[in-house]
């Protein structure tokens, strides 16, 4: 564990395409975390506040086009400055672990480079908005576009699921094959702080995998 981890909390960000499981493996990895005597906080993007759940609805729902992917970007920046003010950092700051549905990353990805963005201005956009706050580890969930895809569908078809979140997700095979590249790109990029655990599995074998990593990142017993 890095000498800040050591000083603070833990900032755990699972990140991935659509239809990953990343809502159910964040459910376990608490789990895990408070059976062994961790305090974590689970937690989304956009989202994790009540100014930033309210962004949120106008980012996931509507039509395709309803905004530019420079818009977007503003949005979720927005929202993201929010929920790490009023809920990541307190959190840190007493000790706990905060284990975060996306965060800059998928900005990244999803605007950066899908949306045509670019790198350097969703960049400049993050040091002017949170600085150099950064998550001490990324885990982003791969898995076959088609096959997240059609994960996605299926459970907004189940009794309970938000459909209407679904903006997203209705944007288009090459663009969500364009973000499942940008994912690994990123991972690529940082290696020191991204892994990148394969989600075409069963949920079990994917806890399992993500538990490794946290493990060995923060020198916890398997």
């Amino acid at each position: 564990m890095s000498s800040a981890a050591s000083q603070r909390g833990v900032f755990i960000t699972l990140e991935g395409g659509e239809g990953a499981g990343k809502s159910t493996q964040i459910k376990r990895l608490v789990a895990r975390l408070a059976a062994r005597g961790i305090e974590a906080v689970a937690t989304r993007e956009p989202g994790g506040t009540p100014g930033a759940e309210a962004i949120r609805g106008l980012l996931v729902t509507g039509d395709v086009a309803r905004w530019d992917a420079v818009t977007e970007t503003l949005l979720h920046y927005a929202a993201r400055r929010e929920h790490v003010e009023k809920t990541v950092k307190p959190a840190l700051q007493r000790g706990a672990w905060v284990i975060s549905d996306r965060f800059a990353d998928s900005t990244m990805a999803y605007q950066g480079h899908a949306g045509a963005v670019g790198a350097a201005r969703v960049g400049a956009l993050h040091k002017l908005v949170l600085g150099d706050f950064t998550p001490d580890l990324t885990l982003i969930l791969d898995l076959p576009v088609q096959v997240g895809l059609a994960r996605a569908k299926s459970r907004a078809n189940t009794a309970g699921a938000n459909a209407a979140e679904d903006r997203y997700e209705r944007m288009g095979l090459a663009f969500h094959e364009a973000l499942r590249k940008a994912f690994l790109d990123i991972a690529a990029a940082e290696p020191q702080r991204c892994r990148v655990v394969a989600a075409d599995t069963d949920a079990d074998s994917v806890e399992a995998a993500l538990w490794a990593q946290v493990a060995q990142q923060f020198k916890l017993p398997l």
